[in-house]
């Protein structure tokens, strides 16, 4: 593994003091003489350092005030996106924000997925979905999210597309982190088992636009859920197609497959 240049470490020990509350978001940053001193480098490497935060967003230089750290919902570099939320910080703004990712993502992998499933995809989907039903039996909380990723993921790769699993790849262990917590609540576990179905038989049925409305109607009702028994507005960035109920029991000719 490649040694860390002084100007990575000063970097990653500033966002490590921005990561434990330190420096709250728009409080300023010690001078650079003292960070040098702190650190025992010249000012021109902190300098660097603050550059190199600067470029994700993670802080703003004010000219003659000093250095400033930004609201962690503002920040663009991934890495320091992903330790944030691992650590709590901001996590109600970066479990929407993967909710919207997720949309955008997912609605499109599904209809490609209707497009170019095998049969080999759909014996996939069909495991993961009776993985998740024994697992919500077993009320395992681990399997359950395990099961639901499986799930997604084989939705993904039955895009056809490569990219396509690449582009949440690098989010994987956030987006078990946020799965797991609402997936704690039994209810939410019967509507993905029941959803998943829905979201597998549109795909069945090679209909591309079914198959697209159906993964909408599952990221509406984990907004709806994320909402409900997480606490927090996940009605304030609803989807183009939302509506005021997503159970699909409630639908003309559709009838649920969960145990609720």
């Amino acid at each position: 593994m490649a040694r860390k240049s002084l100007v990575e470490s000063v970097a990653e020990e500033l966002l490590e003091r921005i990561l434990r509350g330190e420096v709250g978001p728009h409080e300023a940053l010690p001078p650079e003489a003292q960070i040098a001193r702190e650190n025992e480098v010249s000012r021109l490497t902190v300098r660097e350092a603050l550059k190199a935060l600067q470029a994700q967003n993670i802080v703003q230089v004010r000219r003659g005030l000093g250095t400033f750290v930004n609201p962690p919902d503002e920040w663009t570099g991934l890495e320091a996106i992903l330790k944030a939320a691992s650590r709590g910080v901001a996590s109600n703004q970066v479990a929407l924000r993967l909710l919207e990712v997720r949309r955008m993502v997912e609605t499109g992998s599904a209809e490609l997925a209707a497009q170019h499933v095998t049969d080999e995809d759909l014996a996939a989907m069909e495991t993961a979905v009776r993985e998740l039903e024994l697992a919500h039996e077993a009320q395992d909380l681990d399997a359950v999210t395990g099961a639901d990723m499986a799930f997604h993921d084989a939705v993904l790769r039955a895009s056809g597309n490569p990219f396509v699993p690449v582009l949440l790849g690098q989010l994987s262990q956030l987006l078990y982190t946020e799965r797991r917590a609402t997936s704690a609540f039994p209810e939410v576990q019967r509507h993905a088992i029941r959803h998943h179905r829905l979201v597998l038989a549109a795909i069945a049925s090679r209909d591309p636009v079914a198959a697209r409305q159906a993964m909408q109607d599952h990221i509406d009702q984990t907004y709806e859920d994320y909402e409900h028994y997480i606490g927090h507005p996940a009605a304030a960035v609803p989807g183009p197609d939302q509506h005021p109920s997503h159970d699909p029991s409630s639908q003309p000719g559709q009838h649920s497959t969960g145990d609720d």
